[in-house]
């Protein structure tokens, strides 16, 4: 949650900064255009940029050419991922329909369907209305504590509400793609929010089991949990897992020490405490 936080904050402050640069300069566009333009034409030419220069209809047309294209860029960029968003969300809640209408109900599982497929999988879904989904081929590998387990992880996405985290984060990564704090931060973001999601099912179905769920859905075998009952994978579990699951699975079987977990969230609070700092501090150090 720690490293969450801290990811959200560090693209938060790169919007927020570049907010509090936007109204900056507007404010400075309206108190003084053309103190501005000189700035800006000495900052390029040096003392080349004399007054016939920027004092020109030429340069001052080709200066507000240019405000008016940064801010249509950024009017474009916002649309871009708003727009990224709203398909997103649509297409969720159109597969969560579609789920919950053709899928077998589980028993004693609300909004909980099994679907026909030989591929292994789990996978849930936000509404309205939210489902979770697994598969026969899953079904076929897991045993009844792994499946409490995976049904487990794929409950706390949608209580916490990583889907929406994930949503805007891949909005920012495809509205920016200039910016590669952002295609990093959605991956980052995306790896969390599984982790995030394993701590919930471990601390109610046990860490045995939901890493045998893991390896068993990755692999398309089963596998049973006394085998990761103690810390180690088994040679061989991992070989056709996706790249994410051997550190997920290594982090179950290997817990933190509560001193280590402590000191990370320690250092990553005071990475929290500068970049929510450090927009406004900007803005104060530029009115002085």
């Amino acid at each position: 949650r720690a490293g969450l936080a801290a990811w959200l904050a560090a693209m938060a402050s790169v919007l927020v900064s570049a907010a509090v640069a936007m109204e900056m300069s507007f404010r400075t566009v309206a108190a003084d255009w053309p103190r501005l333009t000189q700035d800006l034409c000495r900052s390029v030419a040096g003392n080349a940029c004399t007054p016939e220069v920027y004092g020109s209809v030429l340069y001052q047309a080709g200066v507000t050419v240019l405000a008016a294209s940064l801010a249509l860029a950024g009017a474009v960029a916002a649309w871009r991922c708003a727009r990224r968003v709203r398909r997103s969300r649509a297409q969720t809640r159109s597969h969560a329909r579609a789920a919950l209408l053709v899928g077998r109900a589980i028993a004693g599982r609300a909004r909980t369907v099994m679907l026909e497929d030989p591929r292994p999988a789990a996978y849930c879904v936000a509404g309205p209305p939210a489902a979770i989904v697994v598969t026969s081929g899953a079904l076929a590998v897991l045993d009844q504590p792994q499946l409490e387990a995976v049904l487990a992880h794929e409950g706390a996405h949608l209580a916490h509400g990583h889907h929406t985290l994930a949503t805007l984060t891949r909005g920012l990564a495809a509205a920016f793609p200039g910016i590669p704090l952002f295609a990093r931060g959605a991956a980052e973001v995306a790896r969390l929010t599984e982790m995030a999601a394993d701590d919930t099912a471990a601390r109610t179905s046990g860490r045995p089991a939901l890493a045998a769920a893991l390896v068993a859905i990755a692999t398309g075998a089963a596998w049973p949990s006394a085998a990761f009952s103690s810390p180690g994978v088994p040679a061989g579990a991992l070989a056709a897992a996706a790249r994410a699951v051997p550190d997920r699975v290594e982090r179950l079987l290997r817990p933190s020490s509560p001193a280590r977990s402590a000191a990370i969230a320690s250092a990553l609070t005071v990475v929290l405490v500068l970049l929510a700092a450090a927009p406004p501090g900007l803005t104060f150090l530029a009115t002085r």
